[in-house]
């Protein structure tokens, strides 16, 4: 398959800018296992879910990942954190092409510096020579924003572009599936009975990485950390046993049970592209967002509903006015 299999058409007014005021006001289209989709409010998921559904989280935190920097040479410079690692963060640096093995970059009037120790594959690895990284994040740094998100983030952004539930600091974008969710809705969930697990992936820039053309056969995601901890995993294997339904919350918690049920690992780097054909063995249903043309994304919500049936249910969320991508509605979709 290429990745201009997986194309579509959308209007530009259709991106979300903003997040609505309230988080469960947002629009969810329902895609059954058969028949058309119907169009409902996030709200109303409680009542989409079985009692003895597993519903799956992913707990991760969004850092404030993104530096404004300038150079000693003159000009401004970007730093984006994706991973601590143990010598150093992982990052990604703007302008790309200019920055050089060695560079100081300051930051914040000179309050802090980041040094570039290595360039390569391109990305780089820095660290913090003034301030430790914790306080240069949490006083100095942005919300990362995706870049379709056309303005400059704000205060409300640091709680907003934040699941309600997020605990686990170490993801540079957020799992946008469960940005719908308020305390209200989850209490009616658990009201309802269904069993609420939680894991943690933590999501990094490649989200947002367009396919590249020409045969996907090859073709391998960026890294990204995952780890499920054994009551949850335990609970999960207990609902498949048991015949009843596992519904993941986003596409980072199907690429951490999928992952974990193809490598029988709970914890480590997962690397795993889901597309046509493929044999889910642990997901039954999945809430998450619509995604962008061209991404591994929508690889993955068309191998799980079938190309044509997402393509025709995009098309249709289009012509209802639904909002697209991260700050945008939701699907539930049923496999």
């Amino acid at each position: 398959m290429k990745a201009s299999d997986f194309d579509y058409d959308l209007p530009e007014d259709r991106i979300a800018q903003e997040p609505l005021a309230s988080r469960s006001d947002s629009r969810l289209l329902h895609l059954p296992r058969e028949g058309g989709a119907t169009h409902r409010r996030f709200r109303e998921l409680p009542e989409l879910l079985r009692d003895d559904d597993t519903l799956v989280l992913n707990e991760t935190r969004v850092i404030a990942a993104r530096l404004e920097l300038r150079r000693r040479s003159g000009g401004s410079a970007e730093v984006l954190l994706v991973r601590e690692e143990e010598d150093g963060w992982r990052a990604l640096l703007r302008p790309a092409k200019r920055i050089r093995k060695g560079e100081i970059l300051e930051g914040g009037d000179g309050a802090f510096a980041v040094r570039v120790l290595e360039i390569a594959a391109g990305t780089a690895r820095v660290d913090f020579p003034d301030l430790p990284a914790s306080e240069v994040i949490g006083r100095f740094g942005h919300v990362p924003l995706p870049p379709y998100v056309r303005r400059a983030p704000t205060e409300a952004d640091r709680v907003r572009y934040q699941t309600v539930y997020a605990r686990a600091a170490g993801a540079v974008a957020a799992p946008t599936a469960g940005l719908h969710f308020d305390e209200e809705v989850l209490q009616r969930i658990e009201r309802r009975g269904v069993t609420i697990v939680r894991l943690v992936l933590h999501v990094g820039p490649g989200t947002f990485r367009p396919l590249p053309d020409g045969d996907l056969s090859e073709h391998q995601l960026d890294a990204e950390r995952y780890e499920i901890p054994e009551p949850a995993w335990e609970a999960i294997e207990g609902a498949r046993t048991n015949g009843r339904r596992i519904v993941a919350v986003g596409t980072t918690v199907v690429r951490a049970l999928e992952s974990a049920a193809a490598t029988g690992e709970l914890a480590g780097r997962t690397t795993l592209f889901v597309r046509p054909p493929f044999d889910f063995q642990r997901v039954d249903a999945l809430l998450t967002n619509f995604h962008l043309p061209r991404s591994s994304l929508l690889c993955l919500v068309a191998a799980f509903s079938g190309w044509e049936r997402i393509l025709d249910a995009y098309r249709e969320a289009i012509a209802e006015g639904y909002r697209f991508y991260s700050y945008g509605d939701a699907t539930f979709l049923e496999r």
